[in-house]
């Protein structure tokens, strides 16, 4: 997966040796180094030990530097008289050399010696080299050679007897045996070849894991399969193993668990490395869950568990982890979001996938060797990065394969993968789904087929008509990364996942396109249709090309297609000559866009029809006698500009969505359209011809969602407007409306009241689902508010923008509205705020741009985040009281008039002040100011901030949260007393979303 980067030498080298042990023979070969040697034998540790075996000669034998290369760490136990052997010393020359150039670790043991001694050779050390000089007169380099070793090897991270384990040998050597098996129990895992993007990753995990806690913490790491969870498990682990009294990292989970005797090999593997035991045998499950609990009990460790599928797998190799030692880390992998739910693990880590810039740099390291594609490849490889999706497998395989291939290679295979998936990428991707169930793996292909970008709930509501159980499917689907859903709750999938479902949908028709289950490829569908090649397989069929066309059929086309349940035709004006009877009775979606048709024929069949989507047709009467369509849920005909009236409803009882979005030449809804018990949404959006709604529209109870923006001649809602209890949303921007009824205070529920007259408003709010937006052409306000207004107590945000309000003119007590916490008062008459606004206990946003009159802000709620009042041109002061939350953002950008801020000095460093314009500052305020900001500088340690970082705050009309840019020079564009760029959204606790 971050910049090509260099792994550790552990990693890349092979040890003969865990440790070469160098000692002086003659002074502790028989006791204190043969007990050592020993305790690190039985600890597992492989140990080389020079017996005289390999000769001694006036130079150190090859022998004995190979076993010196070959070991991963040195133990040079100093003792009094090691410095007189001119053996022991080349050897630590060599050892020192090792260190500074392979990775190799020195460990020094200063057995009866004083490290000052080795460190600067006085005392023994200094006799033994009075010796060596008078020797080796005319070899000093050596000699010089022999100091330096001692000294570096002296600054080592070492081992004292004399003030460790108060000089007890035993305790001391077990002491040094548990470094070194810390050091050695595992060799670094293999990351990856290229780990591009890595770091950033390990980076976010390890701040979850957080090690400077000393609870016991279980951290999930879930994704889509070649994402990477892996590659940053063993990172992690590379990075954090050494932390820990012992830790095990249990590769390929499930794989391993299949066979008969997986997981008691797993629970070997784990012991094993917990203990450091070797050839540790388990007879069973049962036993190794016993053992397991009875062994890791109280221990500080560290355990990986990668590639989980199942909660089985993880009691019976680490239980409910109750009995981990206090400082304890449990990592898992898994494609399954709610394993880890079900674990109540302490945190969960997506992975996600790479950047665009990360996803070239990876390919290009795969494809090229190089950070950057070769020239006549780069727009291939742009294309090849896109089909990616930002997935590292995808990005390694399809490098590694088009690696010294030609440019007409290239765009052959790039071709061949619109229609062809890549097999290897496939196979990784395919494991995620082949462990769901019929019912969702029917889910799964429905969407990959047909329903990527589509409303979930609309989607729902079709697989509920097909017997598909969607509630959970989807939530499965979601869990295990196979689908997502985006913040306008549109379902998506990944392109390779998407493809991976298609093809698995052409392999299970053996190749025969009329066998095929689900059709969507224009090709295909056009010749099943044209040469009348459907048969009772097909269950959907998308008719959607690629550019917009005029064709013929006959509906003996479908005739065959007794079991077609998924019918959408888009792109495409099609003209059905025959009889309508010859379409499948099975039918539960039919979308139609473009329908010629000027009403539904009466031989269709439609009584399991779940959803009719009928967008841009020419239908004028939806249908004469089609019978009662007991199982329909949604009709949708926005933007059918040739409709006048609505159908009669007393044909779909149980209709929950309709929508006439658009329909310009709408002129009259039925009546009929009160017996809609359960209708949750009705869409008139954009009717600009509809003037009055029907009498029984405030029987519709179960109504949540009425929409009548743009209704431009609707000039009122019905009295008993307030019988529509269910109601959360009432939209009706740009129309006629003069007052809200004051039956409008008995909707307990209504969250959303949005009646702005300015044309380009927005229709709704987007921002937080709980606001009134109010924005009259003139000064009606006071009119179009009743006082009842007041009672709707769950009011969240408040709009009155340019309502010619001044300070006296307000219109209701806003102070009732205890809930509310974001007010919009932009482009009013305020000199100053009306008092009622430091009455609201809950408002984190303001806003005042634009108020022109406005001479000083002061009053603020108090527990008011976020301040907004740029363009106030007239203002010459902000107050920020003691009641003001300290932790605040004010944007002031283009205040000219603005002198001072008072009470500046209780913000704490983490508070924003933007100042872009505010050219009139008193001389003595902006010395105070730049005094605060150069205390903070040296407080807080940071630099300056370049003045190519210092941007502009955008302001967002429909309330959204802002990105901000601070400088650290007044002078320039702005304050901010945090003094370094804010990148991230203004952040909120979770009591306050």
């Amino acid at each position: 997966m971050a910049a090509q980067s260099t792994l550790p030498s552990a990693s890349k080298t092979h040890w003969d040796h865990d440790v070469f042990l160098s000692f002086r023979g003659e002074e502790t070969r028989k006791n204190f180094t043969d007990h050592l040697y020993s305790a690190l034998m039985q600890a597992g540790i492989l140990t080389f030990r020079d017996d005289d075996g390999l000769g001694r000669g006036e130079n150190i034998s090859s022998g004995l530097l190979n076993a010196i290369r070959g070991s991963r760490i040195s133990i040079v136990v100093f003792s009094k008289d090691y410095a007189s052997s001119r053996w022991c010393l080349d050897e630590l020359v060599e050892i020192v050399k090792c260190k500074n150039t392979t990775g190799h670790t020195l460990v020094p043991i200063f057995y009866n010696v004083d490290p000052s001694d080795v460190r600067k050779q006085t005392g023994t050390f200094a006799e033994a080299f009075i010796r060596h000089e008078e020797r080796f007169r005319m070899d000093m380099e050596r000699v010089q050679r022999w100091r330096a070793a001692l000294t570096e090897a002296a600054n080592c991270s070492g081992w004292d007897l004399l003030s460790v384990a108060n000089g007890y040998e035993s305790n001391f050597i077990e002491k040094i045996v548990e470094d070194v098996s810390n050091k050695v129990k595992s060799v670094d895992l293999f990351v990856a070849k290229h780990p591009v993007g890595v770091n950033s990753r390990v980076q976010e995990m390890k701040a979850l894991i957080n090690l400077g806690t000393n609870d016991v913490r279980v951290v999930g790491i879930y994704g889509m399969g070649g994402v990477g969870k892996t590659t940053i498990a063993k990172a992690v682990y590379n990075e954090i193993y050494d932390r820990f009294k012992a830790s095990s990292y249990l590769s390929d989970i499930k794989e391993k668990s299949k066979s008969c005797d997986g997981i008691v090999r797993l629970q070997e593997q784990l012991l094993s490395n917990i203990l450091k035991m070797k050839n540790l045998k388990i007879d069973s499950v049962d036993g190794g869950i016993r053992l397991i609990q009875e062994k890791i009990h109280g221990k500080r460790i560290l355990v990986v568990l990668d590639d989980v599928d199942d909660l089985d797998q993880v009691h019976k190799l680490v239980g409910n982890f109750k009995g981990f030692g206090l400082g304890s880390r449990l990592i898992l992998t898994t494609r399954d979001e709610h394993l880890l739910t079900q674990l109540k693990v302490s945190e969960k880590y997506k992975v996600g996938n790479l950047n665009p810039s990360e996803s070239l740099q990876l390919f290009s390291w795969y494809a090229f060797e190089m950070t950057d594609p070769r020239g006549s490849y780069s727009e291939l490889s742009d294309r090849a990065v896109k089909y990616a999706g930002g997935l590292p497998l995808a990005l390694e395989v399809l490098g590694s394969f088009l690696k010294r291939r030609s440019v007409s290679e290239w765009t052959s295979e790039l071709e061949k993968l619109q229609r062809v998936p890549h097999n290897k990428i496939q196979k990784i991707l395919r494991i995620s789904f082949d462990s769901l169930d019929v019912k969702t793996m029917d889910i799964f292909l429905d969407i990959a087929c047909f329903f990527i970008g589509m409303d979930k709930e609309y989607v729902n509501k079709i697989l509920h008509g097909c017997d598909l159980f969607p509630d959970i499917g989807i939530s499965i689907l979601i869990q295990r990364s196979l689908v997502t859903i985006d913040r306008k709750h549109k379902l998506r999938m990944h392109d390779l996942i998407r493809d991976m479902g298609r093809e698995i949908v052409r392999e299970r028709s053996q190749g025969y396109v009329e066998k095929s289950c689900r059709l969507w490829f224009h090709d295909d569908v056009l010749k099943v249709l044209t040469q009348h090649k459907g048969s009772d397989a097909v269950k959907g069929l998308v008719l959607n090309p690629p550019v917009l066309k005029d064709l013929h059929l006959k509906t003996e086309a479908f005739a065959n297609m007794k079991n077609l349940m998924l019918l959408q035709i888009n792109n495409v004006i099609l003209n059905l000559e025959g009889c309508f009877e010859n379409i499948s009775k099975e039918l539960r979606w039919l979308q139609w866009n473009k329908c010629p048709l000027k009403y539904l024929p009466s031989k269709i069949h439609l009584g399991n029809l779940v959803v009719l989507d009928m967008q841009h047709s020419s239908i004028k009467q939806v249908w004469k006698e089609n019978g009662i369509l007991q199982k329909l849920k949604i009709l949708n005909l926005s933007y059918s500009k040739n409709l006048t009236k609505s159908p009669c409803f007393i044909q779909v009882p149980h209709l929950e969505m309709l929508i006439f979005e658009g329909c310009t030449s709408l002129v009259e809804v039925h009546e009929s359209i009160g017996h809609l018990e359960r209708l949750v949404l009705l869409n008139l959006e954009g009717c600009k011809n509809l003037k009055n709604l029907p009498r029984s529209i405030p029987n519709l109870v179960s109504l949540e969602t009425l929409n009548l923006t743009g209704c431009l001649k609707l000039d009122k809602l019905p009295e008993q407007l307030g019988n529509m209890i269910a109601l959360r949303e009432l939209l009706a921007d740009r129309t006629a409306i003069k007052q809200l009824p004051s039956s409008v205070g008995l909707l307990k529920n209504l969250k959303i009241v949005s009646l702005s007259a300015c044309e380009g408003e927005p229709s709704n709010s987007w921002f937080s689902c709980f606001s009134l937006w109010m924005s009259p052409k003139s000064s009606i306000c006071s009119s179009l508010l009743p006082a009842s207004i007041s009672a709707l107590c769950f009011l969240q945000r408040l709009v009155l923008r340019q309502c010619n309000l001044s300070e006296d003119g307000f219109p209701v007590n806003l102070g009732s509205l205890f809930f509310l916490r974001d007010l919009d008062l932009s482009r009013n008459d305020f000199r100053y705020l009306p008092y009622c606004i430091s009455q609201l206990p809950k408002v984190l946003y303001l806003y005042l741009n634009e108020c022109s009159t406005l001479q000083s802000i002061s009053g603020l709620p108090a527990n008011v985040r976020v301040v907004y009042a740029n363009d106030c041109t007239s203002v010459e002061r902000l107050s920020l009281l003691s009641n003001v939350e300290s932790r605040c953002f004010f944007f002031l950008k283009n205040c000219h008039k603005l002198v001072e801020i008072e009470g500046l000095e209780s913000l704490e460093t983490s508070s924003v002040i933007h100042m872009e314009g505010c050219n009139n500052l008193a001389y003595d305020f902006r010395n105070s100011l730049l005094q605060t900001c150069r205390k903070i500088f040296d407080d807080e340690q940071v630099g300056e901030v370049p003045y190519s970082q210092v941007g502009e705050v955008p302001y967002s009309q429909a309330g959204g949260v802002p990105y901000s840019q601070v400088g650290a020079n007044i002078e320039d564009v702005a304050v901010g007393t945090q003094c370094s760029t804010v990148t991230q959204q203004i952040p909120l606790d979770n009591d306050e979303m």
